[in-house]
C-alpha cells in the first residue's frame, strides 16, 4: 500500500529567523551565545521547529556546511532533551531525511547526520524504527562511496552506543546478519570503509558476543589479510582488536602467536604515534597473561630502542607522571614500613588519564614496569648486560634511556637489583647535575623508585648527598626538571619520615625559595611536597621558626586565590597537612581557613541543589571543592584538637556534614566521615545532639564496594562509640553485622580490616553484653588483622574490648585459643592493667584445660611465641 508521503515545506520567513540565529551561534560573543541559546529554548514551544532544523540540515543546499551542521547538532540535542513530545509527523519526517541523505557529498554533513541517527537509536528508538538497521545495512551495498561510508559511520556509531541491545532478543538478534556483513568490507577498496568494518566489529569482542564468536576464525583471518594496510586507523584497529582478543580468546591466538608477536614489534615502531600506543597496549595485556613467557630477548629490544625516533624530540608534559591527589582515609601505623596508605598505587606507570598522552618510550617503560613484576629477578640476566653498557654510555640519549629503564624495573626486580646499588645511587647522583636536562628530570625520578633502599643505609651513606642533589634540582632553572625533582623528594619524604627532623631549616629555605620562583603548574606539585613533608616530620615542624618560614607564602597564595579557582585543591591539601603537624602552632592561621572551608562546602551544596532541581538553569558544581574542604578542616580537627571547639560552635558544620554525608558521590561520603571521626575526637559535645541521624546513614555506609568510604564510616563508628559508652547500645543493631561480615570476607584491603577489627572491639569494649555473643564469628579474623599493627591507643581500646567480651563468653574464643595467644605476643608493652587482663585470660585457659593439655597445646606454638608468652606472662 502506499501511505501518504508526509508533505511539509518551510515558511519563508520562519526558515530566514532560523539561518539569522545558527549564524549569530557561531559569534564568539558569550553574551551573543546566551540570547542564542533562549530563543532556541523559546522556538522549541513550536511542533515543526525540529522540521526546519532537518531541512536546514538535509535540504538546504546553498547554505555553508558550518551552519547546516550546526542546525543538525542542535537537532541532536533537542531529540536528547524533548524526542518523547515530538509530534509523530516530525519523528517520521526527521527519521526519513536521515536515511535519504546519509550519504551527503560533505563528510561534515554525513557525519552530522550520522550523528543524529544514533542519538534517535540510543533514545530507545532500535525498537519503533525497525527499518533502521535494514535499511543502513542495505546501503553498504551502494555503488556511491558517499552512500556507503555515511551508512557505516552512523553503523558504526551504533554499535558503539547500543551494543548490548543489539545483541539482545529485543531487536530478533540482527548482529546474525550484521556481523558476516561487516566482514566482507575488510577487504573493501577505500581505508575508511575498512576502518569502520573492524571498528565495528570490536565492539563486540570484550562481550564475547556469540555472533561474532561463530565466525571468530574467519574475523581473526581477516585481520590478518589487513595487517599492512596502508591506512593508519585500519592498523590501529587491528592492533586494538588483538588485543582485545588477547583478553577474551587467548586459545585462538595461540596457533599464531610467534606472527602476532613479529607483528606487534613493528607496529611497536608505527610511524603513526597513535598506533604505536595501541600496540604497546598489547604488550601490558600480554604480561598480565601467566601462560605466555615469551622469549625474554624480543620483549628487551623493543623496550630500549622501540622507534628510534623520539630520542631527541623533548617529552610532552606527562613525561614525568605527577603524584594524585588522594583523598583522606584512616589508616594505622605498622611495625614494618611506616603508614600504609590505602591506595599505594600512586607510582604505577599507568595512570588512565595519561596514558594516552605518553610518548613511546613512556608506554615501552610501562610495559617493562609490568614484566618486571610479573617475572622478577628472572628478568634482570637478560637486562644486565645491556644496562651498564646504556648507564655508562658517553651520548647523554642513550645513557637517559638507560636510567629510564632503571626506574621501570626498579619495583619488580628490587631484591635482585640490591647488590648493584652501592655503585648506582652515587653514579645516579652525579647524574643529577648532567648538563642535559632530560637526563637530570629522568634520573629526578629513577632515584625516587630506589629511595625506599636509601633510607635503609646509613643516613650519610646516600640520603644525605641525594637530598643535597634533589634540593639543588628543585631550583632548577629548567622547569621540567623542577617538576621531576618536586615529585622525587615528595617520594623521598615519604620514606624516609623522621630522618629528615636535622635537614629541616636547610630543606625548608629550598621549598620556600622555591615558591618566589614557580610558574603555575609546578606550583601544585611544590605544594605536595610541603604537605608530605608535614606528613613525613609531623609535629617536628612546630618550631616557631619554622613557622615563621613556612606560612606567610601560603597564607599569601591562600589570600590571592579565588574561591573557584581550582588551585585552592592543592593548597587546600597541603595545609591541611601542615595544620594536623603544627598542632597548636597553626593556631593564630586558623579561624579564617575554617571559615572559608565551610564556606565552600555550603556554596558548593547549594550549588548542587539548584542543580538538581533545575539542571538547565544552573550547571552541577564541581564537588572537588568540596571534598578538599572537608579534607582540611579534618586536618583542622586533628591538628587543633579542643582548640577547634569555638569554631564549630559558632558554624553550622554539622548540618552541612549531615547533607555531605548523603551525597551520591562516594569521595563526598568518604571526606564527611573522616571528618566526623575527627570532630568525635576533638569537641565531642557538639557531635553528640547529631548521634541519631548520624548512626543510620553510617551504618548504610558499610558497604565494602566502596572500600575507602567503608574504612571511614567504620573508623568513625570506633570513635563515636569510645565516646558515647553505654549509651551506645541502641545502635549496635545498625552496625554490627555488616562489620563481621566485613572482617570475614576474603580479599578485604589490609587497612579496611584493622580498621573493622579495632571497631569491633571499641563496641565491645562500650557494649560487651551486646557484642560477646557474636565472639566466635569474628574472633580469628580479628586475631590475625590486629597482630601486625603498632602498640597505640586505638589497639588498646580494641584489646580491652576483646578482653572484656571473653570474660561475657569464653566459649566463644576456645576453638582459635591460639590466634588470640598470638595477637596478645603482637604487644611490645601493654599498658599495666591491660597486661594483668591478658594474663588473667591465659592463666584462666591454662587452669581449666590442665597442665597436661596445655603443654600438649602450647608446643604447637612457633618457639619465637613460646618464649614470648613464658617471658611476658608466665604461662
Amino acid at each position: 500500500q502506499t501511505k501518504m508521503e508526509y508533505e511539509w515545506k518551510p515558511d519563508e520567513q520562519g526558515l530566514q529567523q532560523i539561518l539569522q540565529l545558527l549564524k549569530e551561534s557561531q559569534s564568539p560573543d558569550t553574551t551573543i551565545q546566551r540570547t542564542v541559546q533562549q530563543k532556541l529554548e523559546q522556538l522549541n514551544q513550536y511542533p515543526d521547529f525540529n522540521n526546519y532544523l532537518i531541512f536546514v540540515l538535509t535540504k538546504l543546499k546553498s547554505e555553508d556546511e558550518p551552519t547546516r551542521s550546526l542546525s543538525g547538532l542542535i537537532l541532536k540535542n533537542n531529540v536528547k532533551a524533548h524526542f518523547q513530545n515530538f509530534p509523530n509527523g516530525v519523528t517520521d519526517f526527521i527519521k526519513s531525511e536521515c536515511l535519504n541523505n546519509i550519504g551527503d557529498s560533505s563528510p561534515l554533513i554525513r557525519a552530522t547526520v550520522g550523528i543524529l541517527i544514533t542519538t534517535i537509536a540510543s533514545k530507545g528508538e532500535l525498537q519503533n524504527w525497525p527499518d533502521l538497521l535494514p535499511k543502513l545495512c542495505s546501503l553498504l551495498d551502494s555503488e556511491d562511496y558517499n552512500t556507503c561510508e555515511g551508512a557505516f559511520g552512523a553503523l558504526q556509531k551504533i554499535c558503539e552506543d547500543s551494543a548490548e541491545i543489539l545483541d539482545s532478543d529485543v531487536l530478533d538478534r540482527p548482529l546474525n546478519i550484521m556481523i558476516p556483513k561487516f566482514l566482507q568490507f575488510f577487504k573493501h577498496s577505500s581505508p575508511k570503509i575498512r576502518s569502520h568494518a573492524v571498528a565495528c566489529v570490536n565492539q563486540f569482542i570484550i562481550s564475547r558476543t556469540q555472533a561474532l564468536m561463530l565466525h571468530i576464525d574467519s574475523f581473526i583471518e581477516n585481520l590478518f589479510a589487513l595487517a599492512g594496510d596502508e591506512e593508519p586507523e585500519v592498523r590501529k584497529n587491528v592492533c586494538r582488536a588483538l588485543v582485545m582478543l588477547l583478553e577474551v580468546r587467548m586459545d585462538r591466538l595461540l596457533p599464531h602467536m610467534h606472527n602476532i608477536v613479529e607483528y606487534m614489534l613493528q607496529r611497536t615502531q608505527d610511524q603513526d604515534e597513535n598506533v604505536a600506543l595501541e600496540a604497546c597496549e598489547f604488550w601490558l595485556t600480554l604480561a598480565e597473561q601467566p601462560i605466555l613467557i615469551l622469549r625474554f630477548r624480543i620483549f628487551i629490544k623493543f623496550i630500549l630502542f622501540p622507534s628510534g625516533k623520539d630520542e631527541t624530540i623533548p617529552d610532552s608534559e606527562q613525561d614525568i607522571r605527577p603524584r594524585f591527589h588522594r583523598s583522606r582515609t584512616v589508616a594505622q601505623q605498622h611495625d614494618e614500613d611506616g603508614i600504609e596508605e590505602e591506595d599505594d598505587d600512586d607510582d604505577e606507570i599507568d595512570d588512565d588519564d595519561t596514558i594516552s598522552d605518553w610518548n613511546l618510550r613512556k608506554c615501552s617503560a610501562a610495559a617493562l614496569d609490568v614484566l618486571a613484576n610479573v617475572y622478577r629477578d628472572e628478568l634482570l640476566p637478560h637486562i644486565l648486560p645491556l644496562l651498564k653498557e646504556l648507564l655508562f654510555h658517553h651520548e647523554w640519549v642513550v645513557k637517559e634511556s638507560g636510567i629510564l629503564v632503571l626506574g621501570a624495573i626498579a619495583e619488580g626486580c628490587m631484591q635482585g637489583m640490591i647488590p648493584y646499588l652501592p655503585e648506582l645511587i652515587p653514579h645516579l647522583i652525579q647524574c643529577l647535575s648532567d648538563k642535559k636536562a632530560l637526563v637530570r628530570s629522568i634520573t629526578c625520578w629513577t632515584l625516587s623508585r630506589y629511595a625506599h633502599w636509601v633510607v635503609s643505609q646509613p643516613p650519610d651513606t646516600y640520603l644525605k648527598p641525594l637530598m643535597t642533589e634533589l634540593l639543588k634540582r628543585i631550583l632548577d632553572s629548567n622547569k621540567r626538571v623542577q617538576e621531576a625533582a618536586c615529585s622525587a623528594f615528595a617520594t623521598l619524604e615519604e620514606e624516609a619520615c623522621t630522618e629528615l627532623v636535622p635537614y629541616l631549616a636547610y630543606i625548608l629555605d629550598t621549598l620556600v625559595f622555591a615558591f618566589s620562583k614557580y610558574q603555575h603548574k609546578n606550583l601544585l606539585i611544590l605544594y605536595d611536597a610541603i604537605g608530605t613533608l608535614a606528613d613525613s616530620v609531623g609535629h617536628h615542624l612546630n618550631k616557631p621558626e619554622y613557622i615563621q618560614m613556612l606560612m606567610p607564602p601560603l597564607i599569601q597564595k591562600w589570600n590571592m586565590l579565588k574561591d573557584e579557582d581550582k588551585d585552592l585543591f592543592p593548597l587546600l591539601e597541603c595545609l591541611s597537612s601542615v595544620a594536623t603537624a603544627l598542632q597548636s602552632g597553626f593556631l593564630p592561621y586558623c579561624e579564617p581557613v575554617y571559615q572559608r572551608c565551610v564556606n565552600l562546602v555550603q556554596k558548593t551544596l547549594a550549588q548542587a541543589m539548584l542543580n538538581n532541581a533545575q539542571p538547565d538553569q544552573y550547571e552541577a558544581p564541581d564537588k572537588d571543592f568540596m571534598i578538599v574542604a572537608l579534607d582540611l578542616l579534618s586536618g583542622l580537627a586533628e591538628g587543633l584538637g579542643g582548640n577547634i571547639e569555638q569554631l564549630v560552635a559558632r558554624s553550622n558544620i554539622l548540618t552541612l556534614m549531615y547533607q555531605c554525608m548523603q551525597d551520591k558521590m562516594p569521595e563526598v561520603r568518604q571526606s564527611s566521615f573522616a571528618l566526623l571521626g575527627d570532630l568525635t575526637k576533638a569537641c565531642f559535645q557538639h557531635v553528640k545532639p547529631c548521634i541519631a541521624d548520624f548512626m543510620p546513614i553510617l551504618g548504610t555506609n558499610l558497604n565494602p564496594e566502596f572500600i575507602s568510604v567503608c574504612n571511614n564510616a567504620t573508623w568513625a563508628i570506633g570513635e563515636i562509640s569510645i565516646q558515647m559508652g553505654i549509651e551506645m547500645q541502641p545502635y549496635i543493631p545498625m552496625v554490627l553485622h555488616q562489620l563481621v561480615e566485613i572482617i570475614n570476607r576474603p580479599n578485604t584491603p589490609k587497612t579496611l580490616l584493622e580498621n573493622t577489627a579495632i571497631t569491633i572491639g571499641r563496641l565491645g569494649y562500650v557494649c560487651p553484653q551486646e557484642v560477646a555473643p557474636m565472639l566466635q564469628q569474628f574472633i580469628r579474623p580479628w586475631c590475625t588483622s590486629l597482630r601486625n599493627i603498632r602498640d597505640n591507643e586505638e589497639k588498646d581500646s580494641a584489646f580491652r574490648g576483646i578482653c572484656t567480651m571473653i570474660s561475657v563468653n569464653p566459649s566463644g574464643v576456645i576453638q582459635d585459643f591460639i590466634f588470640f595467644c598470638d595477637a596478645v605476643a603482637s604487644w611490645i608493652n601493654p599498658k599495666d592493667d591491660l597486661r594483668d587482663m591478658f594474663c588473667k585470660i591465659l592463666h584462666g585457659f591454662k587452669n581449666q584445660v590442665g597442665d597436661e593439655n596445655w603443654r600438649r597445646f602450647s608446643d604447637q606454638f612457633p618457639l619465637p611465641l613460646k618464649e614470648r608468652l613464658a617471658a611476658f606472662y608466665g604461662v
